[in-house]
């Protein structure tokens, strides 16, 4: 028999979306590629802008709820179906989008059955029909993984409330004195001067200020590393591995000279798109940190260090399921290697940030403890409200923090001067 084709004419309208999903999950689980990375092949022949986003959302929500959706599945199963099992993937679907997106049964039932043939098709229609019966429920909060609970220990308690709804639309403000012009403009909320937080759903290019580059998209918390820089005054900063570009752009609007340095010239352009249109000037280098060597010193070295970034994990659940021991273990001796170099190009009487978007403390605590220069604790008064350092002065955000207000990403940052 033909196999079957990818997308066909004859699906039902809703279909194309749900198969997908299916592919963004494979590519997740199977192959640990990011949704990202998946998205260009498993998108193939979704040309609706609202299908893409449907199979986007049914994909970020199974990734978020997994472990409780597989405890109801089995408990409608007499035998375990095998994690990767088509029946089991389909299911997990089917109920996200019933529990979490609200789609009626009847709508779940015809868009996703034709993902199965035969016997598997009547199983998962089976179990979907007699959870539907018992109107099966999720948990308020989402249970993680165990390697993430092992790994994040009494801080995975705290995290997981953070990832029950995916996060608002954070924008970091070109001029910060202008806070409450554009909280009034757009409608948002404000947790921080230069910061303005809106709902999810509206397009970002049909917001007032776009086009006039009042404004760029940036999660609260990946602007406090620029934001404890200070006012720049003219000094010369450098932006280590600043790809996609939300700190540079910060940095020069505060008044520093910013050189921005990035291995990826791809992952650059949409610093050079957002300079373009916000018409703020920095020098774009592509280099690789690692060999690069500058012509001078600078007054100030932000390095935001490549890492595992699990503490996206609100807006990018695959993490959840793609990261551990191996990749923190790679990434660990990168960073450690970056802030050294970064420390010898620091001027005497410089500052020096270290930040990484990870919930690990391999890639947070463990590489603060190697720098040799002299820390530089922060205070409580540089930070948005309900935030506070640590006893050492460092910086630990995740997703669980601000709950109320729609959370943060997870970030660690430490700051030393020479």
């Amino acid at each position: 028999m033909a196999q079957r084709p990818q997308f066909l004419s004859s699906d039902p309208a809703g279909v194309p979306a749900r198969r997908a999903a299916l592919k963004l999950l494979d590519a997740v689980l199977r192959r640990g590629e990011t949704l990202e990375q998946a998205a260009g092949a498993a998108m193939k022949g979704v040309a609706n802008t609202a299908d893409r986003a449907l199979a986007r959302a049914i994909a970020g929500e199974v990734l978020r709820w997994m472990q409780d959706l597989d405890e109801l599945i089995d408990s409608a199963t007499r035998k375990r179906l095998p994690d990767d099992a088509k029946p089991r993937v389909v299911l997990r679907m089917m109920l996200a989008q019933l529990l979490r997106l609200e789609t009626p049964p009847h709508a779940v039932i015809a868009t996703c059955l034709p993902l199965l043939d035969g016997g598997p098709r009547r199983l998962a229609h089976g179990v979907f029909s007699t959870l539907s019966k018992r109107k099966a429920a999720l948990p308020e909060v989402p249970t993680l993984p165990d390697a993430v609970h092992m790994r994040w220990g009494e801080m995975a308690g705290e995290v997981a409330p953070g990832l029950a709804v995916p996060p608002p639309l954070d924008l970091a403000l070109r001029d910060m004195a202008a806070t409450g012009e554009w909280v009034e403009k757009l409608g948002g909320v404000s947790l921080a001067s230069g910061h303005v937080r809106l709902q999810r759903g509206t397009a970002v290019e049909n917001l007032p200020g776009f086009e006039e580059g009042a404004w760029w998209v940036q999660d609260l918390a990946a602007t406090l590393p620029a934001r404890l820089l200070g006012h720049g005054a003219g000094g010369h900063v450098l932006d280590l591995c600043a790809a996609p570009g939300g700190k540079t752009l910060q940095l020069a609007a505060a008044g520093w000279k910013v050189t921005a340095v990035d291995i990826s010239d791809k992952r650059l352009d949409r610093l050079r798109e957002n300079l373009a249109r916000t018409g703020i000037a920095a020098e774009v280098v592509v280099a690789d940190a690692l060999e690069w060597e500058p012509e001078e010193q600078f007054d100030a070295v932000l390095l935001d260090a490549p890492c595992t970034a699990t503490g996206t994990c609100r807006r990018h659940p695959d993490v959840l399921h793609r990261i551990g021991a191996a990749q923190i273990a790679q990434m660990a001796p990168l960073q450690a290697k970056l802030l050294e170099r970064a420390q010898g190009w620091l001027k005497p009487g410089g500052r020096l940030v270290y930040a990484t978007c990870s919930l690990e403390r391999e890639e947070g605590e463990d590489i603060a403890a190697s720098a040799t220069l002299t820390p530089e604790p922060v205070g409580s008064e540089e930070l948005p409200a309900g935030l506070q350092p640590s006893a050492n002065g460092w910086i630990r955000t995740h997703p669980g923090m601000l709950a109320e207000h729609g959370g943060l990403d997870g970030f660690f940052i430490a700051r030393w001067h020479k």
